[in-house]
């Protein structure tokens, strides 16, 4: 089992940037990796995954080109570059985990409930 903290989270101008950062206890090389939020009113939407290997990505339209995850398994780390914030981006982001399945190390995960591990969520808010 894996427990998650996210932290980085702040109030930024548009056209900012922030980095979060999530700090996983357990045996974190062997998970695949998301990031998520949830804007009031909204339904929690994927943002950015990586694969328990590191070596595959995926993000949602709304971030590619934005967005950056990566996976630090030597310091049990994912983070999230965010940068040319927009307003819209403001929400609070969650990272989550799951176990990687052997022979499948280079999938990642789009959808939340694939997901069996959550940390409390860091809010990101974005001035106009």
């Amino acid at each position: 089992q894996v427990q998650l903290v996210e932290s980085g989270g702040g109030l930024v101008p548009a056209g900012g940037s922030l980095r979060l950062s999530c700090a996983a206890s357990g045996p974190f090389s062997k998970y695949a990796m998301g990031w998520f939020r949830q804007a009031p009113g909204k339904e929690r939407e994927f943002v950015a995954a990586i694969s328990w290997s590191g070596d595959n990505l995926g993000y949602a339209d709304s971030v590619k080109g934005r967005f950056t995850i990566s996976k630090d398994n030597a310091k049990n780390t994912v983070h999230l570059q965010m940068n040319s914030l927009k307003p819209e981006d403001t929400a609070v982001y969650y990272c989550a985990a799951r176990l990687g399945r052997l022979g499948y190390s280079s999938n990642y995960y789009t959808e939340d409930d694939e997901y069996p591990y959550w940390g409390q969520g860091t809010q990101v808010t974005v001035s106009s």
